[in-house]
């Protein structure tokens, strides 16, 4: 296990890097209670810390492109997608562009264009399918890249190779649940990356994936552990070979 605060900024890049950054790699993450909610009052904020803001800026640095859910871009108040300076630097230093790009996915394409993502430092993506509104599409289409793959709703093992086709292999999903649910059916998670807060949430919130049921269940690796002063514990998982 290691401490946190006896990592540095490189030490915790080595924690989360990629054997090879080439490879499409698909890594979701987390945050969740010790008793399993994925949110409180709405926002899954609540649960994060200083120690979960600084692994979550560690995880984002080495994207390609954030996959995010339209309703979680409504529900957590998405703002645009622009990293540190630090970050920046580093990815420079790295040879990948300053900063990952944003791809929302989303069905029925209820997003304004004026919403603040579409400032993000990257133009960002739409990824819809073919009988998603079209006079939505043509909205987005003037703030944002649109990828339209499936037709009747996304074809996301179409969307991964069409993004790593982009040059963005390295996806992360930061969420919401529906699309966790949708990526683990289609057996596309490569990786989770979870961040357990030390805290009860009570009854009421959903976990941190949401879909229709099923029976499947897919085996996951714990390579890492690393453990906060704060009392925050950050899992990492990778699929087995």
């Amino acid at each position: 296990m290691h401490q946190l605060d006896e990592l540095s900024d490189d030490d915790l890049i080595d924690v989360y890097q990629v054997e090879d950054r080439s490879v499409p790699h698909l890594r979701a993450n987390f945050v969740s209670s010790l008793d399993g909610a994925v949110e409180i009052d709405g926002q899954s904020k609540a649960l994060s810390s200083d120690s979960d803001s600084r692994v979550f800026s560690m995880i984002r640095r080495l994207a390609d492109v954030v996959l995010v859910g339209a309703g979680t871009i409504r529900d957590e108040g998405y703002s645009p997608l622009r990293l540190s300076a630090a970050s920046r630097t580093w990815r420079t230093a790295q040879g990948l562009p300053e900063n990952p790009t944003l791809a929302v996915v989303s069905s029925r394409l209820e997003l304004s264009p004026v919403n603040p993502i579409f400032q993000s430092a990257v133009r960002p993506i739409i990824v819809t399918h073919e009988a998603s509104p079209t006079d939505r599409r043509e909205a987005l289409a003037e703030v944002a890249d649109l990828i339209v793959l499936g037709a009747a709703e996304v074809d996301l093992p179409a969307v991964l190779k069409e993004l790593a086709a982009r040059g963005l292999p390295q996806v992360l999903s930061e969420g919401g649940p529906h699309l966790l649910g949708a990526l683990t059916s289609a057996d596309l998670v490569d990786e989770l990356c979870l961040a357990l807060a030390p805290l009860l949430a009570g009854p009421g919130s959903g976990r941190i994936t949401a879909g229709r049921p099923t029976t499947l269940t897919r085996k996951l690796k714990l390579t890492t552990m690393v453990a906060a002063p704060d009392d925050y514990l950050f899992f990492r998982y990778l699929r087995e070979s």
